[in-house]
């Protein structure tokens, strides 16, 4: 998943040597997703990325760690639609349409959760702060993607150089 700031303002940060600097924002959102878990105990993000003006992120929803059902029709306010691990892939052939929904809902929790709390936080600390209205996400199909994905993320900081004029 990628989270972009508003019109793709430097909120979270600068990178200097390599070296991602963080605000206190920035270090906040790292906080965030680094404890995502104590808040949504179905979700782990074993990888992300802290840039400038975006955040990068592998998000696994755990089916089997979600306390009860809840009903999701279409997509809803933030965009949202599942995102799995490879692991999970063989499950979803053996779901149904309305469990996959769920996964949607559930993943919509997440990002709207971490969202609010970041924006929280900066506006309680009076710090010019604001998102872009949607997020970018992608199934993972496989372990050579999953790899190849956290590979990205991990080395988006030296990248930053590279790909700062480029789009998301």
């Amino acid at each position: 998943m990628t989270f972009c700031t508003k019109n793709r303002e430097h909120y979270f940060g600068e990178i200097s040597d390599g070296q991602m600097i963080l605000t206190d924002v920035g270090k906040f959102a790292d906080e965030q997703f680094r404890n995502v878990t104590e808040h949504y105990p179905y979700a782990e993000i074993p990888v992300w990325v802290v840039m400038p003006d975006h955040i990068h992120a592998i998000v696994i929803i755990d089916n089997d760690k979600i306390l009860y059902d809840r009903r999701i029709v279409g997509f809803d306010s933030v965009g949202s639609r599942c995102a799995t691990t490879p692991q999970e892939q063989n499950q979803h052939s053996n779901m149904s349409p309305q469990e996959i929904a769920n996964m949607q809902g559930w993943m919509s929790v997440v990002v709207g959760g971490l969202k609010s709390s970041i924006t929280k936080y900066a506006n309680s600390n009076s710090i010019s702060f604001g998102w872009q209205s949607r997020f970018y996400d992608h199934i993972i199909r496989d372990s050579a993607e999953m790899n190849s994905i956290a590979e990205y993320i991990e080395n988006n900081v030296a990248q930053w150089e590279c790909d700062s004029d480029e789009k998301i």
